[in-house]
């Protein structure tokens, strides 16, 4: 089963992105420290009629990272480059890709920490001296050749950010973290997309969508639009609470945005492995999922729920995720969450 609710991107989601993609920091909703800081730093950077310092984006999936590096260069008026982390496989292609950039441009790299090590030596000088080192020849007679570059801004994204390494943090001259929106930010979000998309929407049903859409912009827009359709099919086209609440329920996303596949997480630490501590590994064999998945795509919305805690010991299973699951809160674990 397709999962509704996940923060990757997905086919439907890139056809759309034209669409529903904000096109300026006054368009983008939610994030306001980021946009601020952003602001700050294109009027300066224009002001001296520099490049921007490299930027950094890290945060869950589905949160803007890739919406905010084009308004970046749009806001500073730049020609902007896209690749990603696992695209750029050897030194060649991150040479093939800088030697093209102009004076000004902008090279976006999403998934940045999936560089492999040795393309991320050779991105070092670029980013400090904005110098290309290529090495001529095999063996004694080989021959170093630095290659000056045009000033560029490098703009990184990641979902890992512990998994980049020290020295490639460092080159960045501005470091945001994405979080996830409050509830205000996803109702005026999901306005903005029914706007976009034409849907005829009340409040109730703006209510309940945004409040199942995990914080996160893009399965808002995907709940939105599937409630859509059953909206045009069962409800006369018209989004209200009730129609929004039976297209969730259909779609399996409870009340606070969980899905079958939460639910299944959440009961296999609970029912199989007494509420925790378990490891990580340990919960993936157990639900046939990817230990990166789960860290990367389920756990941040169970952890900011209150639902999960990591210990040193491995996972457990709060008080709230006993009480949301309807199953009796057992003392032992208690004993566990204080001890660990």
């Amino acid at each position: 089963m397709e999962r509704i609710i996940s923060g990757q991107r997905k086919e439907e989601d890139l056809a759309l992105d034209s669409s529903l993609r904000p096109r300026s920091l006054t368009e983008f909703i939610g994030q306001d420290k980021v946009k601020e800081n952003i602001r700050i730093a294109v009027a300066a950077a224009q002001a001296r009629k520099e490049s921007l310092d490299h930027i950094l984006l890290y945060g869950p999936p589905g949160l803007g990272k890739t919406t905010l590096a084009h308004i970046v260069a749009s806001e500073k008026g730049a020609n902007i480059r896209i690749t990603s982390g696992p695209a750029v496989e050897r030194p060649g292609d991150l040479a093939a890709i800088i030697t093209n950039l102009q004076e000004g441009d902008m090279l976006f790299i999403d998934e940045i920490h999936r560089l492999p090590r040795v393309v991320e030596e050779v991105l070092y000088p670029v980013l400090e001296d904005f110098a290309l080192d290529v090495v001529i020849g095999k063996g004694p007679g080989a021959k170093s050749l630095r290659l000056h570059l045009p000033r560029f801004t490098l703009i990184g994204a990641t979902t890992r950010f512990a998994m980049l390494s020290p020295p490639l943090r460092d080159r960045f001259g501005a470091v945001y973290r994405l979080d996830f929106y409050d509830q205000q930010a996803m109702q005026a979000i999901v306005r903005r997309s029914a706007r976009i998309l034409k849907v005829e929407v009340d409040e109730g049903g703006v209510e309940e969508i945004a409040c199942r859409a995990r914080g996160t912009p893009r399965v808002a827009n995907r709940l939105l639009r599937r409630v859509r359709d059953y909206a045009q099919v069962m409800a006369d086209g018209v989004i209200t609470a009730e129609v929004a609440a039976e297209a969730l329920a259909k779609l399996e996303v409870d009340s606070v945005g969980l899905d079958e596949v939460d639910h299944k997480l959440l009961r296999a630490i609970v029912d199989k492995f007494s509420g925790g501590p378990v490891g990580l590994d340990t919960i993936a064999a157990a639900v046939s999922e990817e230990a990166d998945t789960i860290m990367d795509v389920y756990e941040p919305y169970l952890l900011q729920l209150g639902f999960l805690e990591r210990t040193p010991r491995g996972r457990l299973a709060t008080r709230l995720a006993y009480e949301h699951l309807g199953l009796p809160y057992n003392r032992q674990d208690t004993r566990q969450q204080k001890l660990w």
